[in-house]
C-alpha cells in the first residue's frame, strides 16, 4: 500500500472520529439547552433523559475526589486521542476494518467528553437506563462511543486469536 491509500485510509477513520465527536456535542448542547440539571423526560418505561454533570469518569468514578481528577482524566484523554491518531495515521500494515474502527470510535469518545472537561470542568451526561428502582449510571454518547470501540477491539482480537490457531 502506498502512502497516499494510507494517508485516504486513515482520514476516512478521522473522519469517523470527528462525526463521533459532532453528534456527542450537538447532542450535549441540544440538553444543555433544554434541560436543567437533574431534569428529567421519561422516554422509555425504561429510559429517561437527565441531564446531570459527571465531574468524575465512567460510572462517575472518582467523582467525590477533590478535583485533581480533572486534570488526570484530561491528561489521560489527550494521552489516548495523540497515540490512536499517529496510530491510525503511521500504520503501514492492513489491520482490517475492525482495530481501527474500533479505535476510531474510541477516539471520538475520549475527544467529546475531553471537549466538556476542558470547557465545562465536567461531563454532561443524559441517556439514563433504569429497571424499577434500580438505575443505572447515566452516560451519553461520548460514553457509548468508547464502549463500541472496545468492543470492536474485543472482536478484532477475538478474530485474531481464531486466524492464528
Amino acid at each position: 500500500m502506498n502512502s497516499i491509500e494510507r494517508r485516504v485510509r486513515s482520514w476516512r477513520w478521522l473522519g469517523l472520529s470527528a462525526g463521533v465527536v459532532l453528534a456527542d456535542q450537538t447532542s450535549k448542547a441540544y440538553i444543555a439547552r433544554h434541560f436543567g440539571e437533574f431534569e428529567v423526560t421519561r422516554v422509555l418505561p425504561i429510559l429517561d433523559i437527565t441531564r446531570m454533570q459527571n465531574v468524575g469518569a465512567a460510572f462517575s468514578l472518582l467523582a467525590s475526589a477533590s478535583g485533581w481528577q480533572r486534570w488526570f482524566f484530561i491528561a489521560l484523554a489527550l494521552g489516548v486521542s495523540i497515540a490512536i491518531v499517529a496510530w491510525l495515521v503511521r500504520s503501514r500494515t492492513n489491520p482490517g476494518v475492525l482495530l481501527p474502527a474500533g479505535l476510531a470510535f474510541i477516539l471520538g469518545g475520549a475527544v467529546g467528553n475531553l471537549i466538556d472537561r476542558v470547557r465545562l470542568g465536567s461531563v454532561i451526561d443524559f441517556i439514563h437506563f433504569h429497571w424499577h428502582q434500580a438505575y443505572f449510571p447515566a452516560f451519553n454518547l461520548a460514553d457509548t462511543s468508547i464502549t463500541i470501540g472496545a468492543g470492536l477491539l474485543l472482536l478484532d482480537a477475538l478474530a485474531d486469536a481464531r486466524r492464528n490457531r
